[in-house]
């Protein structure tokens, strides 16, 4: 049977922001005590009293957080170069067998030019493709008869390299993206390799995500 403490735990658990402004003493221990109380005692069936959430709030141990965002912290003073291009096109298209022979006509396409942007992420039901604006008509010539699920322009994009030790530390994504989630930028797509990660955003909230980058690299 589970305890007070272990209920507790994995309720604040399943939302991060909680558990880090905990950590920061951001959040005041009685209010959120009366926000999970209710969810406590439903876990454990029974009427759990106020108090008794808020002493096991305050015996949370940050120490495998706080390890996990060291290391990260380490991580991110080694993040390579953050390169930006600009003017980029976003499109999602359903998989078929027409669209997946077809792709590779926009691979040679960009080929030709280190001025073009190109990204190809095949999912399971859909493909998406982020493209230099300047290859936004030739895609859609390409395919004009496939479905197209969803389109979006005045994109940017910045790609970051990571080290290669983000292979071995949990939460590296999460400690870059949620910067972004904090300061309510909406990301587009994000796309990765085993060494670099590119973040997709509209092209106004560029400078804003370029300088939260920069200054995970700084402080």
């Amino acid at each position: 049977m589970k305890t007070i403490q272990e209920v507790v735990e994995s309720t604040i658990r399943k939302t991060p922001f909680i558990e880090e402004a905990l950590n920061e003493k951001l959040i005041n221990v009685s209010s959120l005590a009366r926000v999970i109380l209710p969810e406590v005692s439903r876990t454990l069936k029974k009427d759990i009293k106020i108090g008794a959430v808020m002493m096991a709030i305050n015996r949370l141990s940050p120490v495998s957080e706080l390890r996990i965002r060291k290391n990260i912290k380490k991580l991110a003073l080694d993040l390579g170069d953050v390169i930006v291009r600009s003017d980029l096109c976003d499109f999602t298209f359903k998989n078929t067998a027409s669209l997946l022979k077809e792709i590779s006509k926009i691979l040679s396409k960009s080929a030709d030019s280190n001025d073009y942007f190109l990204t190809v992420s095949q999912g399971i039901f859909e493909t998406n493709i982020v493209v230099s604006k300047n290859l936004q008509s030739y895609v859609e010539a390409i395919f004009e008869k496939e479905t197209l699920i969803h389109s979006v322009v005045n994109l940017a994009s910045i790609t970051i390299k990571l080290p290669k030790e983000n292979l071995e530390q949990s939460g590296v994504y999460y400690f870059i993206l949620k910067q972004f989630a904090w300061a309510n930028i909406a990301v587009q797509e994000v796309i990765s390799t085993t060494h670099e990660m590119t973040i997709v955003v509209k092209e106004e909230d560029v400078n804003e995500t370029f300088a939260i980058l920069m200054d995970l690299k700084l402080n």
